[in-house]
């Protein structure tokens, strides 16, 4: 459940939601994510089966995520798995604020 940028969906407030159908943690994640991004977000928006996965994607995750765009285009699995990883732009504005990201694509 690592997603293309190394994420773990499985930390994912809104993959858990989804995953327990938890009404409670939708709510507090729209509320957090709202504030987060200056923009406003519903409950109802906080639903994503994870961004490599069939299914439900966060409006962020389905339409808006150039790692996942970029990945898509490229018909990589992963970031891990592009030859352009290490001097990544886009990919450097998630592991600059989540290390542990690199490790996840190096294992993936």
């Amino acid at each position: 459940m690592i997603a293309f940028c190394g994420l773990d969906c499985k930390k994912c407030d809104a993959y858990i939601a989804t995953k327990n159908n938890d009404q409670i943690l939708r709510k507090t994640t729209a509320e957090l994510w709202s504030k987060l991004n200056n923009a406003p977000i519903l409950p109802e928006y906080i639903n994503c089966e994870g961004c490599r996965m069939d299914g439900m994607k966060t409006v962020y995750c389905e339409n808006l995520c150039a790692i996942r765009q970029c990945a898509l285009g490229k018909g990589v699995e992963t970031c891990g798995n592009c030859p352009q990883m290490e001097q990544c732009s886009t990919l450097e504005a998630v592991t600059a604020n989540n290390p542990e990201t690199r490790n996840n694509l190096k294992k993936e």
